[in-house]
């Protein structure tokens, strides 16, 4: 089983709305008792009840869901479920998660992230500090054509700027978190990319100088915003500082752009950093071994919460829930501009993308579930296949960015001590970007 091959009789037996309920649960649970301690004034509120407890209730629903609208055994649901967990996007992020915690421990260990702050706070000028954190970001990703793995590459070093400075760390957050949707987004290598281009039969190259019009304009926009909020950061480069320290963090960078897989490119960073500390403070084998498993286990509550999610979307999609969705979405296209096919095409693949991710929290699963019905609303509206490709791929990452359950929030929030749902409420450009292709994109069915 696979997420995208799915029983016709599970989906024909609830095309319903109410397939959703169990998304509304965990949202109901976890942000709602944030929210509600947060207003208490509890320190860590979002951190009182995991997102990896909250989601077991809506698991629990789907589960009851699926059988009670298609009398199959409970067997054959959690079945279903572990499909979904078991789905190798998901598979691919939980790995990257454990990778991630590995790297940010060992370099911390050994000196590197001190020896990166260092020099990043000596190299970047004191008012420029957030800027040129998204253009690393920003560049990065577009580069290695996700954004996980470049939130995995800079967060510690984020985090060591927060700990030697009096930065915001949401505001830091917000700033790698918009970097890494842009390119992300941008990318012709990214996971978001080839799946939106080969659902939509549209050629790469046509699809980025679409994409290229949108995305450049917004983030300029949120250049300008960090400039603004960005606070001077005075910092003299200590004399005793070890440049071979940013040995880790230059390999990884390289690897990165030359195409590198992220699993190498982190992997590699994990043993090239302790090689260093070994060589230059005494670093020994033991703590090395010692700290991987530290950083294993800090990654821990994000692991389970993408298991989880991945199996509870398989639930919805097979009981109708996603074609429900998908449906209710058209109609609303429709009455939006019922003498535009053209934009009402638009609005209702944008629509569905970025709705569909609300519910999968995972950009490239949202534009396969969706891929077909796009592609249908494009050929309607005499969309030419990069603009469609374009519209899934941008409001799939634009909702992306701005979950605060999203694997990217998730794992700032981790990495940097904070709540998810600061750091998703810091992500400037998702929010940007999101009025800047609605807007374009009206303009362009204008004519």
């Amino acid at each position: 089983m696979s997420l995208t091959s799915a029983p016709v009789q599970a989906t024909q037996a609830t095309n319903k709305l109410t397939a959703l309920i169990p998304f509304a649960v965990f949202l109901i649970l976890f942000l709602g008792t944030g929210i509600i301690l947060t207003l208490q004034g509890v320190e860590f509120a979002f951190y009182q009840l995991p997102a990896s407890i909250a989601i077991i209730p809506a698991i629990f629903v789907a589960i009851y869901l699926g059988k009670r609208s298609s009398g199959s055994t409970v067997e054959k649901q959690i079945a279903q479920f572990i499909a979904g967990a078991g789905h190798s996007n998901i598979v691919t992020m939980c790995i990257i998660y454990l990778l991630a915690g590995a790297f940010a421990v060992v370099a911390k260990a050994t000196g590197s992230v001190d020896t990166s702050v260092q020099l990043g706070l000596a190299v970047f000028p004191d008012y420029l500090l957030l800027p040129g954190l998204f253009i690393v970001a920003a560049f990065l990703s577009t580069a290695m054509g996700t954004s996980m793995g470049t939130i995995a590459a800079i967060a510690p070093i984020a985090l060591g700027f927060i700990e030697s400075t009096q930065l915001d760390a949401a505001l830091v957050a917000g700033c790698l978190l918009s970097g890494a949707i842009f390119g992300d987004n941008l990318s012709i290598i990214s996971d978001t990319t080839i799946a939106s281009t080969r659902s939509q039969g549209a050629h790469m190259k046509d699809k980025f100088r679409v994409n290229f019009k949108f995305a450049i304009p917004a983030a300029l926009l949120c250049l300008v915003i960090f400039t603004v909020l960005g606070e001077s950061v005075p910092h003299e480069l200590k004399s005793d500082t070890a440049l071979i320290g940013l040995l880790p963090y230059v390999v990884i960078l390289a690897l990165a752009l030359m195409g590198v897989n992220v699993f190498v490119v982190l992997t590699l960073g994990i043993i090239l950093a302790a090689a260093i500390g070994m060589y230059s403070n005494g670093y020994q084998l033991s703590a090395w071994v010692s700290d991987i498993n530290k950083g294993f286990a800090s990654m821990q509550d994000i692991f389970i919460l993408s298991l989880f999610i991945g199996g509870l979307s398989e639930l919805v999609r097979q009981q109708g829930g996603l074609t429900a969705l998908t449906k209710a979405i058209e109609k609303l296209a429709a009455k939006l501009s019922p003498n535009n096919e053209k934009r009402a095409a638009g609005f209702g693949i944008a629509g569905l993308a970025f709705v569909c991710n609300f519910f999968t929290a995972n950009n490239t699963v949202s534009i396969i579930v969706t891929g077909d019905t796009a592609k249908n609303l494009a050929k309607d509206g005499q969309l030419t296949p990069a603009q469609s490709a374009s519209l899934l791929d941008i409001f799939a990452c634009i909702n992306q960015g701005l979950l605060p359950y999203g694997a990217q929030a998730l794992l700032l929030g981790a990495t940097l001590h904070i709540s998810p749902l600061s750091v998703a409420s810091h992500a400037f450009y998702p929010i940007i970007l999101f009025f800047v292709a609605g807007f374009a994109f009206w303009r362009l069915t204008n004519k």
